[in-house]
């Protein structure tokens, strides 16, 4: 039935012949993509683990630190190959990670005035009655824009077009550490799915919250297999003088409503 196709084919990339690519510096070459793949799982720690031995008091403020990081990750994996593909396509990674990241923290910015706290568990608790995701679905909705422009997926996918940059910033790489990028795309696709489900409701803890996240991934899919891609001068539009006037519209917002209920 191919249940174990996948298994077969990570078996077969690792056991491939390695290559060195020429005029590539090569140990920082192939060090970026295990770093890459350590920081994909390193965004677990956030994850609300509700024990007494293991607490995240910043957990976002350590999220925000790792996808930054991951940033910067993809612009010396497309400096340090010396391929015209690989560096067009880690430019508009970092283009786009300078349009993104910030109304990221813009967003968490709103979430955290609303709660006045750092922590995922601490959001979970707030939204015992009323959840984010209706009380703010504007807001929710440009973080689900936001993560399809992380996830370099359709309509948001520049920085892997096929039709243009053969396969983008991973186009050098093969054998065991294109297996780990790979595995590194998916993981990031199912921990974002988590994110929106863990910070715009309180269905994580639910023993059937695996539902909801592959309720999510599944969207994800289904938007990059049915939607076309962007303009590249689009996505910039929409980043600055869309969502961003947005954001900070509703950041004023949110601080007044804090100042209407609580001082007054």
């Amino acid at each position: 039935m191919g249940l174990l196709q996948p298994f077969s084919d990570a078996i077969k990339l690792f056991r491939k012949e390695v290559f060195v690519i020429y005029k590539s510096n090569y140990y920082i070459y192939y060090i970026c993509s295990i770093i890459l793949f350590i920081l994909i799982i390193g965004n677990w720690l956030v994850y609300g683990f509700i024990t007494n031995i293991y607490y995240l008091n910043y957990s976002l403020l350590i999220l925000i630190i790792i996808l930054t990081i991951m940033g910067y990750i993809f612009m010396f994996m497309g400096w340090f190959s010396n391929s015209i593909y690989f560096l067009i396509g880690a430019v508009r990674a970092i283009s786009q990670t300078l349009s993104y990241e910030f109304r990221l923290i813009m967003i968490f910015l709103v979430l955290m005035i609303l709660r006045e706290s750092f922590s995922f568990i601490d959001f979970m608790k707030w939204q015992v009655y009323m959840w984010y995701r209706f009380m703010l679905r504007p807001l929710f909705l440009v973080f689900f824009v936001r993560v399809l422009a992380e996830l370099n997926h359709r309509p948001i996918d520049f920085v892997e077009g096929k039709s243009e940059l053969v396969s983008g910033f991973n186009v050098e790489y093969f054998r065991g550490v294109f297996t780990l990028i790979f595995i590194a795309e998916c993981g990031i696709i199912i921990f974002f799915s988590y994110l929106m489900i863990g910070i715009f409701t309180n269905l994580i803890n639910l023993r059937w919250a695996w539902v909801y996240i592959n309720l999510v991934v599944f969207l994800i899919i289904l938007i990059r297999g049915v939607l076309p891609r962007m303009q590249y001068d689009e996505l910039i539009y929409l980043c600055w003088k869309i969502i961003l006037p947005f954001i900070l519209n509703y950041i004023i917002f949110i601080l007044m409503f804090k100042f209407i209920f609580v001082f007054l």
